[in-house]
């Protein structure tokens, strides 16, 4: 098994289900992940990075060779459990999909037949096609290698991103360009497929709730779909997959507009993050029926057993910081971690434990949550926990009685001592507002300065609780002088700098590139805060990684 995390973790389940033994393959960094405790064997592959380990495919042989496997699953490079490599060329390279069109019927929205090979290409093709435009990784996925452009501006940028970033990911940096859809849904089919001609579609997800072009939340089925329009996407999804000769499961992803016209979107021949919620659905085991598929086995089903049974939901959970608008990754040992396997009809996904470490070199989604009701209208009460907070209100908006009860609940954890600071610092009953109502307050953190942080309904709030012999003593300590970081750009996260924009001597405006960061498979842009001069010596150079 050839992948790490949750999707290593689940594929292992199943095999162990059906009495196979497994294989991990780890790199060096992930030599105690959980994948690599649940496998019979585990092989290290290589360094950190995905291109020297997972995708490092001379190493994946060598394991599978002295490993004697007699099959092989990744589900973002199959070779054994997943289609034949000629057909996930085909339909993994929508260019190549042009060609076999006429003899499909695909529905497929505006884009180049060809990959762009430079910036300005890119922008003649976009002019072409008229804006705005989406760049994107010809063999990319995940939300990489992805960038919407409104001019040209954008598109010289977008390409060397995106470039930059499906290089990185896929080892592929080609990139196509398509019509940007404003207001899409995005839909996929599920389909699976033998060795024999029999092809299925296994109803609907859709996914449209994204952050930076990544699915965040995933619904299966669609709330937006009626059956006649179900039906036809199927129908064209199964149509592809035959066309093709494919054999195993698949997902063929559609974009949908207001009035259910549907497009053509991609072709992804592995096992999708979000196949949880179709098996909640349908009630079969993908990664079983994939399993059957690569031995040879017919499917077990007919289009006509394929049910809809309820309404399922996933979320997908990140190490993220939540307050900084969940917009960087957040790294480190997972110090507190913990599942609702106590809810009823909740699945949890995961490859990760308390202890686990959060590593800049791999994708920061951690997990994923998901739920299954009997109908959408049933769900009366959330089931998904809350890690700490989704929403936070600014300090502004609390009010004096508020502060006051916060500063009275901190002086409770006055008298803590460390050993205490652990998991029972988390949602303690602390007192009652009225007769009616129980305060939740959240200890975050406590140091030894006596500054305590509580959470009460995602309001932060900052106080010091201090000895009254400590209150005394602490009126001689100098006050400490913040860092002047006007004239600093400082990196938000770890990271590896893989371009520098500027020299010694630049004049740079307010907003303009100063380096560019890679950190969790995404780049990032550091721009300066305001118009300056750079003075002395650039001391970092393109690839190097710093903590």
């Amino acid at each position: 098994i050839a992948n790490r995390g949750e999707i290593a973790c689940r594929v292992i389940k199943t095999c162990k289900k059906m009495g196979i033994q497994t294989v991990a393959v780890h790199s060096d960094v992930d030599s105690s992940a959980v994948h690599v405790k649940m496998a019979d064997e585990a092989v290290c592959v290589g360094p950190a990075p995905t291109s020297k380990s997972y995708l490092n495919m001379d190493a994946i042989m060598d394991a599978i060779r002295v490993t004697g496997a007699q099959a092989h699953f990744n589900s973002s490079a199959p070779l054994a459990i997943s289609a034949a490599v000629e057909v996930i060329a085909a339909v993994n390279k929508r260019h190549v999909l042009t060609v076999m069109d006429p003899y499909i019927h695909m529905c497929i929205c505006p884009f180049t037949p060809r990959l762009c090979q430079t910036a300005e290409e890119a922008v003649k093709i976009a002019q072409q096609i008229g804006y705005p435009v989406m760049i994107k990784a010809s063999a990319g996925g995940g939300g990489k290698g992805m960038r919407i452009a409104w001019n040209d501006e954008e598109t010289r940028e977008g390409f060397r991103f995106s470039s930059q970033e499906a290089a990185s990911s896929f080892g592929d940096d080609r990139l196509l360009i398509e019509k940007y859809i404003d207001n899409p849904r995005h839909i996929e089919i599920q389909v699976l497929a033998d060795k024999h001609g029999n092809a299925l579609w296994l109803n609907e997800r859709e996914c449209s709730i994204q952050r930076r072009n990544q699915k965040v939340v995933e619904e299966a089925p669609s709330t937006f779909l009626d059956p006649v329009t179900r039906r036809a996407m199927g129908e064209q999804a199964v149509q592809l997959a035959r066309a093709v000769q494919y054999s195993s499961a698949g997902t063929v992803e559609f974009l949908v507009d207001s009035k259910k016209n549907f497009y053509f979107l991609e072709m992804n021949t592995r096992l999708q993050v979000e196949h949880p919620i179709t098996e909640c659905i349908t009630g079969l085991d993908l990664v079983e029926q994939m399993i059957r598929v690569a031995k040879g086995y017919q499917l077990q089903h007919t289009q006509e057993d394929i049910p809809i049974n309820g309404w399922a939901i996933e979320c997908r959970v990140y190490a993220e910081d939540p307050y900084k608008s969940f917009g960087l990754p957040s790294i480190g040992r997972l110090s507190q971690y913990q599942e609702p396997l106590n809810l009823d009809k909740v699945r949890v996904d995961s490859g990760i434990q308390e202890g686990s470490d959060i590593s800049i070199y791999y994708d920061p989604m951690i997990s994923k949550v998901g739920d299954v009701l009997d109908t959408k209208c049933n769900h009366s009460a959330p089931k998904f926990i809350c890690i700490r907070s989704l929403k936070e209100v600014g300090a502004s908006q609390m009010t004096v009685d508020k502060m006051a009860v916060a500063n009275a609940h901190a002086a409770s954890f006055l008298n803590w001592g460390p050993r205490r600071l652990g998991r029972t610092n988390l949602e303690q009953k602390c007192a009652k507002l009225t007769s009616n109502n129980k305060i939740m307050m959240s200890c975050l953190s406590r140091d030894a300065a006596g500054v305590i942080v509580l959470q009460y309904l995602g309001t932060l709030f900052k106080v010091r609780v201090l000895s009254k012999l400590a209150a005394e003593l602490n009126s001689y300590m100098p006050e400490k002088v913040s860092e002047d970081t006007s004239s600093i750009l400082r990196s938000p996260m770890p990271g590896t700098v893989v371009a520098v924009s500027v020299k010694p001597g630049d004049t740079v405006a307010e907003g303009q590139e100063i380096c560019v960061i890679e950190a969790m498979k995404m780049q990032n842009s550091l721009t300066a805060v305001k118009q300056a001069k750079v003075t002395g010596n650039v001391t970092v150079t393109p690839i190097t990684r710093f903590q």
